[in-house]
């Protein structure tokens, strides 16, 4: 990668883009890569302590990923804070949009941040949007 740190915002709710984006995180964070991530929107309600739900598929490809040995976008996120620079936030707007409190969330999530303080740390990074 040719910027130390990335910024991922992660703003849908489908299974294809939650993988995507958290195979970036884990990867880039085992490269020495410093990786900030924004949930919000539909993808916060995936990160919820008592979830059980998965993410629907955009597409084909999300149904066939169900059927195959791939490492769940959780566990990769969770991947990437334990093997690199990562952190991982939930939107504090979407979580007063959605009434979640932290203790609603799941352990492995850092404290809220607003997209304001997202946006101001991301300066002079790379940001990609899923």
């Amino acid at each position: 990668m040719s910027s130390s740190k990335l910024s991922i915002l992660v703003v849908s709710g489908s299974i294809e883009r939650l993988q995507m984006a958290a195979m970036v995180a884990s990867v880039g964070a085992v490269s020495g890569t410093a990786i900030t991530v924004l949930l919000s929107m539909n993808s916060l309600q995936f990160f919820l302590r008592d979830t059980r739900s998965l993410p629907p598929p955009e597409g084909s490809f999300g149904q066939i990923m169900a059927g195959k040995k791939i490492p769940p976008f959780k566990e990769l996120f969770e991947n990437a804070i334990d093997l690199g620079d990562a952190k991982v936030h939930p939107c504090s707007m979407a979580m007063d949009v959605l009434g979640v409190k932290t203790a609603d969330l799941d352990g492995f999530l850092a404290s809220p941040l607003g997209l304001t303080k997202f946006l101001t740390d991301s300066a002079g990074g790379q940001m990609l949007t899923f």
